[in-house]
């Protein structure tokens, strides 16, 4: 049930428009926000949009070693070390434009979509891993934010990491599953997604089957779509209108819609209108929740700089290996040694 979706010619091509990879929305964030941050009011309502979680404080020490850091002829250039982050789309249904748009009353939330970002050592190459939210996992005792803290659980949904710890357990759950260290966390929700869209003038896809998925509200024939904010995220939510209903069908989706964001941010020239450029980093930090290594647009600026030689042709994305699991037709479990291999290689 493996699905590795390498970069083709379309991604490469649309990776040769783009003058550098915005690996993940990251570098878009931190290129954008330095446009506009000489403008005092926008600099501290941008500053100010992004939400944080203290993962680090909350983990301590008893985590994966971080990578090692390569040493910097002088404190100007911007980092070069290999770097991990986590990268969640959070299906949240708090306020009333996610409650529109996930489609339901349901409280709390999960994440949706998960991503590890691996940047090799000078950060011009990556690996993209996306890990299928019903991989069944053993997941860890998480800190509560009140005190105290949950009881290991075993052989439950990934996704579940999320709902019942929020971001830190998130966190510890992928460092627990994979055994390399997140060195940083990056959460999108709904509806800052959609505005984000919305805000590009909407995404160009193509779909290589007919989609039709009452749950997520989208019917689609075969072929080249644009689509606005709330399509683009029915489509990056839909499951049971493809393939075999399972989320691996889903993850596919999810990577070619980043690839068309990608595509639609480099051939957008967004420098030549001011009210467009700060929609645009408007909706991109009023949607992120990140760790406290990358709550600030001087943060993310110094991501971006970091980030300027890595372009789409030398990213791969694959989804982890996995298998169908042996006590649930409907869930999946790491297909080893595979996926153990996968994850060493990210170290």
């Amino acid at each position: 049930m493996t699905r590795d979706d390498e970069h083709g010619e379309d991604g490469a091509r649309a990776g040769r428009r783009s003058r550098a990879l915005k690996a993940a929305g990251l570098t878009l964030a931190a290129a954008l926000v330095a446009g506009v941050g000489t403008a005092g009011w926008a600099y501290w309502r941008l500053d100010g949009n992004i939400k944080s979680v203290d993962i680090d404080n909350a983990l301590g020490d008893d985590r994966p070693a971080r990578a090692v850091a390569a040493p910097a002829p002088s404190a100007s250039p911007p980092p070069t070390e290999a770097m991990n982050v986590l990268v969640l789309g959070s299906d949240s249904r708090s306020g009333e434009e996610n409650q529109k748009l996930g489609g339901g009353d349901s409280t709390g939330a999960r994440s949706d979509t998960a991503m590890v970002v691996h940047v090799d050592a000078g950060r011009t190459t990556a690996t993209v891993v996306s890990i299928p939210r019903d991989t069944l996992v053993t997941r860890p005792s998480c800190p509560r934010s009140g005190g105290g803290s949950t009881s290991v659980a075993y052989g439950a949904m990934f996704n579940t990491a999320y709902s019942i710890g929020g971001p830190v357990c998130a966190v510890k759950t992928v460092e627990s599953i994979t055994g390399v260290r997140m060195d940083h966390y990056v959460e999108v929700d709904f509806s800052g997604f959609a505005k984000l869209v919305d805000a590009l003038g909407g995404v160009t896809v193509t779909t290589d089957e007919d989609i039709d998925d009452d749950d997520s509200h989208l019917h689609l024939k075969a072929g080249v779509h644009h689509l606005n904010g709330a399509r683009a995220l029915a489509l990056a939510r839909t499951r049971h209108g493809i393939g075999d209903g399972s989320d691996l069908g889903r993850i596919g989706l999810q990577q070619k819609l980043v690839k068309a964001l990608l595509a639609q941010i480099a051939s957008t020239d967004l420098l030549t209108g001011p009210g467009r450029l700060y929609d645009v980093a408007d909706a991109i930090t009023g949607s992120l929740t990140t760790d406290t290594g990358l709550d600030s647009l001087s943060e993310l600026t110094e991501l971006g700089r970091s980030l300027e030689g890595l372009r789409s042709d030398h990213v791969r994305t694959v989804t982890m290996p996995v298998v169908t699991a042996p006590s649930d037709p409907n869930r999946v479990v790491a297909r080893e040694p595979a996926a153990g291999a996968l994850w060493k290689s990210l170290r």
